[in-house]
């Protein structure tokens, strides 16, 4: 039997266009393999969202080539569709960027029939891609499933290279996306994570937003006990979600707002589309119909003209948000975006700003999970944690490690949460 390896970096997209390429390698006779070992085939789905992504991706593709020098390899992805240098890598047998990643099961077998490594390389015109291509994943590693409902950006946001690496926002029909996840439910999982690029502009058709999506998903897959978004606006969190927040606990008690800077003037350069102001009006509704809930976040630093002061106001913007975690990024020069030109800030200072903006997130995380010791708290238990334990998440994403019980993987259970490190909840199950 043939054997194909994957290697997936960068988003939650990314994620499952893998997991839906996987099966559509089972389904034509092939053995799923662990990627540190030799195959036949090594898919690698890339990212660039940053340099250090570009990088991880050249030395995932190099370690392939290593570990099979007469493998098969196929590279697609945002790395793939944006730098040139993947048209460079001697390494590379088959080069798909985005939008066409259902090609890579009919080219890899062309490839091994053929018995050689002549390049191919297939790279759309993104920007006029405005087709929505339809994979499907129905298998996933724990109990949290992923379901792809868009692709694509439209913002262009001064620093970032994704609307030119995913193209124009299209959505996946509706009714797909209800077929999917009925398969998903009837296997068992009972928690999904909606994702997409942007996935707040998900549309199906002039009057059919996000907002309607969700309730037809309620209505139709009883069977979901929890639907999580991933990463989406503060700008695209109207008043239907947040009613519908109101009325149900399906919708996951966590959310990934990105922030990116706590400075009016910053955000404004970075093309953001909101003010503090408006964040925080925003974070205020949320909060006003889901006290507890847990609101994440990205933020950058050292983006071009960001001063001392500028990075004060945003500690103190972050501070009284009180987010209950940071995701932390130093801002990477993306050439062909607006900020490659502006004036850069020194490599020392964006170090210094991370390390600072790191160790608050640990006293935000701390402080959150501290509101929930000795509470009741429904887990969603997914894997084993060790021989004695294992682990789960509650709705608004804490981390939660029990007593060992094989029979409650992949069940809803009640716990009570005795004591926390700031990582990880400790708790004892209740009969």
């Amino acid at each position: 039997m043939k054997t194909v390896a994957f290697y997936t970096l960068g988003c939650k997209v990314n994620i499952y266009e893998s997991n839906a390429l996987m099966n559509d390698f089972k389904k034509n006779g092939y053995e799923i393999v662990s990627n540190d070992i030799p195959a036949d085939v090594y898919i690698i789905n890339t990212c660039s969202v940053t340099n250090m992504a570009d990088s991880k991706s050249k030395k995932m593709i190099r370690h392939a080539k290593k570990l099979n020098p007469d493998a098969i390899i196929c590279v697609m992805g945002c790395f793939a569709q944006t730098n040139p240098d993947a048209k460079k890598m001697e390494e590379i047998d088959i080069l798909l960027g985005n939008g066409n990643k259902s090609k890579a099961v009919g080219l890899v077998n062309e490839a091994l029939e053929k018995k050689n490594h002549n390049r191919t390389v297939d790279i759309l015109n993104i920007r006029q891609t405005f087709d929505y291509e339809n994979l499907e994943a129905v298998e996933f590693d724990h109990t949290r499933a992923f379901v792809k409902i868009e692709d694509g950006c439209s913002n262009f946001c001064s620093y970032c290279i994704i609307p030119y690496a995913r193209g124009p926002v299209r959505c996946k029909d509706k009714d797909l996306v209800i077929t999917e996840l009925k398969k998903i439910a009837a296997m068992g999982y009972k928690e999904v994570v909606l994702a997409g690029i942007h996935t707040g502009h998900y549309t199906c058709g002039p009057d059919y937003k996000l907002s309607n999506l969700l309730k037809d998903i309620i209505k139709n897959v009883p069977e979901l006990e929890r639907i999580r978004l991933s990463s989406i606006e503060i700008n695209e969190i109207d008043d239907d979600i947040i009613d519908l927040m109101s009325s149900t606990n399906i919708i996951a008690d966590h959310m990934h707002l990105p922030l990116q800077s706590g400075s009016d003037k910053i955000l404004k350069l970075m093309n953001r589309r909101y003010d503090k102001a408006f964040f925080k009006e925003k974070i205020e509704k949320i909060r006003s119909v889901r006290p507890d809930i847990s609101i994440t976040t990205d933020v950058m630093v050292g983006f071009p003209y960001e001063e001392d002061e500028d990075f004060m106001e945003c500690v103190d913007f972050i501070k009284e948000i009180n987010f209950s975690e940071l995701h932390v990024f130093p801002y990477s020069m993306r050439k062909g975006t607006k900020a490659y030109d502006m004036p850069q800030v020194k490599d020392s200072i964006k170090k210094e700003r991370t390390h600072i903006l790191l160790g608050l997130s640990k006293e935000l995380k701390k402080s959150y999970y501290e509101r929930f010791v000795g509470k009741t708290a429904q887990v969603l238990v997914e894997t084993l944690k060790d021989e004695k334990n294992m682990i789960g998440h509650t709705s608004n994403y804490l981390h939660v490690i029990m007593p060992l019980d094989s029979s409650k993987i992949g069940k809803d259970v009640e716990v009570t949460l005795e004591s926390t490190d700031g990582e990880y909840f400790y708790a004892k199950l209740n009969d």
